[in-house]
């Protein structure tokens, strides 16, 4: 499994909305600017989490994105699952594979279930409030 840039990016963004929250949308080409990501791959990351419930948007004079939760609230797992589907390490463990055929006698399954399960485990366990406490925070690069 390897995460993606629109991953990368989208946490980024989900970490920027976070530190800066006022109550007010925040706008898009400020979180642009900040983190040096392109207004136009922004608008491919942000209406994922949107339509996931994680931010809010209003368009227009005074509009811009905003959390619909506390960062304490959000997990590092949930963003990546909403931008990179599901994390398996393996095709037969994503939510929509069909049953392998040899699963019963596959000698490695155990091992990839179990990495899939740590694998989630351990993002679910990282809140956007936890990445903002780091002592690197303004300084972060994923």
């Amino acid at each position: 499994m390897m995460i993606s840039t629109r991953g990368r990016y989208a946490l980024r963004v989900m970490i920027d909305l976070a530190e800066h929250r006022n109550g007010k949308y925040i706008p898009m080409k400020d979180v642009a600017a900040r983190q040096e990501i392109s207004l136009k791959y922004l608008e491919r990351i942000l209406p994922l989490l949107t339509q996931n419930g994680l931010l809010e948007g209003v368009h227009g004079r005074g509009g811009g994105y905003r959390l619909c939760r506390a960062p304490e609230d959000t997990t590092v797992g949930e963003i990546l699952r909403i931008m990179e589907g599901d994390l398996a390490p393996v095709s037969c463990l994503e939510s929509d594979a069909k049953p392998c055929e040899r699963m019963a006698e596959c000698r490695t399954l155990p091992m990839w279930t179990e990495f899939l399960r740590l694998t989630n485990e351990y993002f679910d366990g990282i809140t956007l409030a936890d990445l903002m406490k780091t002592d690197t925070a303004a300084n972060y690069v994923i």
